[in-house]
């Protein structure tokens, strides 16, 4: 198998970050399926072996052989491993097709993206926002704090409240973006990683008071205050996923 070794050096001489590393191991073994080496029905070595090999975490791994079965180029048999496929049917690799919510790394990987556009949408919203768009923003908030306050999911309420706001950006593409990545807008995952068996899902319990922020910024007109809240928002949502992923590497 080729050296992950001579891959993982960085200029400044130090490990690289563990995403990087299930990049590098997925493209290791993506090279090792396509030259051959592992034929259509081969096993792969165990996640045991490529941890021992790489010198890296079962999540890593975990996450490597993801990214290559979302291109169709490995399966996962219960209770045999992990084996190659045929690379001329694999999939083409499309936007956001590895995106993997079932994983902490995954969650927090979308949230960067999130706050690189949806803080300012929230400034934009505040500024072009019509009567209409106002309006369609509260009824949003509304079912997100009735499904909060009867312990129900918010998921769907919840992006329908950030596609609202979207779509008071006057900028088409903003709501188009988020309907692209909508399968992870809002983490439906049970995000215990390493537990058996995991820990169900529960909404951020500072919801609706960091929503009610939002929307109050909007509706008086203010993007610097709507910037705020929407950062402070998706800000202390990513802490909470991070918290979590340093929690289950101990």
């Amino acid at each position: 198998m080729t050296d992950l070794n001579a891959l993982m050096q960085t200029t400044l001489g130090q490990p690289a970050p563990a995403r990087t590393r299930a990049v590098q191991i997925s493209d290791l073994l993506r090279q090792d399926i396509q030259s051959g080496r592992f034929r259509p029905g081969d096993r792969l070595p165990s996640e045991s072996e490529l941890t021992r090999t790489h010198s890296v975490s079962r999540t890593v791994v975990r996450e490597a052989l993801g990214l290559l079965r979302s291109e169709g180029l490995v399966e996962a048999r219960k209770g045999s491993g992990v084996f190659a496929l045929d690379p001329s049917l694999a999939r083409p690799s499309t936007p956001f097709s590895d995106l993997d919510m079932e994983r902490l790394s995954g969650v927090i990987e979308l949230f960067e993206l999130r706050s690189a556009f949806e803080i300012r949408a929230a400034a934009l919203a505040a500024t072009r926002r019509s009567a209409a768009q106002v309006e369609a923003i509260l009824q949003a908030n509304t079912a997100v704090s009735a499904a909060h306050s009867a312990g129900q999911s918010t998921r769907e309420a919840d992006f329908a409240f950030h596609y609202a706001i979207a779509q008071a950006s006057q900028n088409k593409r903003f709501p188009e973006f988020l309907a692209l990545i909508r399968p992870g807008i809002v983490p439906r995952v049970e995000l215990e990683a390493g537990q058996n068996p995991p820990r169900a899902y529960r909404p951020n319990p500072d919801l609706v008071a960091e929503h009610a922020r939002i929307v109050d910024a909007i509706i008086d007109g203010d993007p610097d205050a709507a910037e705020t809240a929407m950062k402070a928002h998706l800000d202390g949502s990513m802490g909470r996923y991070r918290l979590l992923l340093r929690d289950s590497s101990r």
